[in-house]
């Protein structure tokens, strides 16, 4: 067996499970309103979900619409219009696209429905900040966030106070018939947590906000910090709350999941004759310090069969975290990677993946990268200096030099991070 291709292959079926072009055209209506159908969305997966709703929309039904997705994400649709935007940082474009959607989706009546297309990265690229904060301040707030190493849901709390349209904004503003399609990129599922939640109901508060900045010391600019206040002190409306009647016509309805891609990984290793055993779809923390876990369990497996016996295919999904200490080359899933191997030490017979579904894990160009039981030989021949090159979070060199690096391009689609170790 080549562990390379299963590897890839398997993340491939990942990928498949999540796509759009087969997942959306089973969740649109089978009755199409007498009036408008607005379609409007924001994430890694939004053109391609718009094409998958074009592909599947009567010629001659009423269809138009704005969605919002990542640079180099788009694809030429002729009835819904695809804006490229900033992520994930905020930038000009989202927030003129933002101001363009909501403006739409306030034409509505009751008569009309709003299509609403979500997916992950659509927190930063549907960004209309409220009044009195610029997309400056929204921009140095997010940069401040990424860079402590909060996690996607304290991120989008935040967030979720700062915008017109998000945090179940959109909802509030609209009078027509919704249905939210959501491919979900964040642990557990919750719609007000994937692209923060513009048709879902808002459990958080203002003041759940200003804690988290708080928390991580974020020297917030004033215009923010002015913001949260006046929200806290109820000078400001809060994000509509679970249970508010402006929910009575609308459906989240989440189509694609991780667990649904790790599951379909796990079928593809059973069809190679591999035992497969998924470890969660919500595995969190700093990525290091999940590697060496997953190290401990390995090691168990490999030298005592115990609790499972090789070969195996081990699974997991979830969203890691890094706080950055350094300014090297990498994200979450290469740094994870990275930190597994340097804590097996050349332990024979091991083989991992780590990568990001969206085709991009953190910054750079790859998805995330393969590592084999003599990475770190290899390394050391090379003169590679494997533990500085972690403690730089500069990972991403590490699996460049060695030819380690997985490259898809986008795949638009967008269900977090998936990771799995053949022990043999």
């Amino acid at each position: 067996m080549n562990p390379r291709k299963l590897l890839l292959d398997s993340f491939n079926a990942a990928i498949n499970a999540a796509d759009p072009l087969r997942i959306v055209p089973q969740h649109l209506p089978p009755d199409l309103p007498g009036g408008r159908t607005l379609v409007v969305g924001a994430g890694k997966a939004a053109a391609a979900m718009a094409l998958a709703v074009e592909n599947h929309w009567q010629r001659n039904a009423r269809l138009d619409g704005i969605v919002l997705t990542r640079y180099g994400h788009g694809l030429p649709l002729e009835r819904i219009t695809v804006v490229e935007a900033g992520h994930p940082v905020p930038d000009e474009q989202g927030e003129r696209a933002a101001r363009k959607i909501l403006a739409e989706v306030e034409k509505l009546g009751v008569g009309d429905l709003l299509l609403c297309l979500v997916s992950g990265g659509g927190s930063s690229l549907l960004s209309l900040p409220v009044t009195g904060v610029s997309i400056d301040d929204l921009q140095n707030v997010t940069r401040e966030l990424l860079r402590c190493g909060a996690a996607i849901q304290e991120i989008n709390t935040v967030r979720k106070h700062l915008s017109a349209i998000q945090g179940g904004r959109l909802a509030a503003s609209c009078h027509a018939k919704i249905l939210a399609l959501i491919i979900s990129d964040v642990t557990g599922d919750d719609p007000t947590n994937i692209a923060s939640g513009p048709c879902a109901p808002d459990p958080t508060t203002y003041s759940d906000a200003l804690g988290i900045l708080e928390y991580y010391r974020i020297n917030a600019p004033a215009a923010v910090m002015e913001t949260l206040l006046a929200g806290a002190r109820g000078k400001r409306n809060e994000t509509p709350k679970p249970g508010d009647p402006i929910f009575e016509n609308v459906e989240n309805r989440v189509i694609a999941t991780a667990h649904g891609s790790l599951v379909a990984a796990a079928e593809y290793f059973r069809h190679q004759g591999i035992p497969a055993a998924i470890l969660g779809d919500s595995i969190t923390g700093e990525a290091r310090d999940v590697a060496k876990v997953f190290a401990a369990l390995v090691k168990e497996i490999r030298q005592y069969g115990q609790p499972l016996k090789p070969p195996v295919a081990l699974i997991s999904g979830g969203e890691t975290t890094v706080a950055l200490c350094a300014e090297g080359r990498g994200g979450r899933n290469t740094e994870f990677l990275l930190s597994l191997a340097i804590e097996l030490n050349g332990l024979p017979g091991v083989h991992a993946l780590a990568c990001d579904t969206d085709g991009i894990d953190g910054s750079e160009n790859n998805a995330g990268a393969i590592a084999t039981s003599d990475s770190l030989r290899r390394a050391t021949q090379m003169g590679i200096n494997a533990a500085a090159l972690l403690a730089g979070n500069n990972a991403y060199t590490f699996f460049e030099q060695l030819g380690g690096l997985v490259i898809t391009g986008p795949t638009r689609t967008n269900v977090n991070d998936f990771r799995v170790i053949l022990v043999f």
